[in-house]
């Protein structure tokens, strides 16, 4: 079966892999963004005299140290989130028509 009604079958194994693939990055940046908001959650219910006093004992030079850094923004996570939501909803789509596509093939074949 090398090639029915224009249909490749080395495209459907690309659009497989793809899908696949797409599926499996968006689920790592579920998991990871996940992760930044539980830790940010976690290290955000510290008591602010606690990070002052803190501060002031380590001197002004290392109160870098104690703050959240700019990459751990809660909207950057949340906005990391919806992305990886919608990556894996169109990863999912496209696995969905290539099966529909090797289903009509079989259809057709049978």
């Amino acid at each position: 079966m090398s090639s029915i009604s224009g249909v490749n079958s080395n495209n459907i194994n690309s659009a497989m892999l793809s899908g696949q693939f797409g599926l499996q990055n968006a689920s790592n940046g579920i998991t990871q963004a996940a992760s930044n908001i539980a830790q940010q959650t976690t290290s955000a219910e510290r008591d602010p005299q606690a990070v002052l006093s803190s501060a002031a004992t380590q001197g002004l030079e290392n109160v870098r140290n104690i703050l959240p850094s700019p990459q751990d923004d809660l909207t950057t996570n949340l906005v990391s989130l919806e992305i990886n939501s919608i990556n894996a909803q169109a990863s999912a789509k496209v696995l969905d028509v290539a099966n529909d596509t090797i289903g009509t093939i079989i259809d057709t074949l049978a």
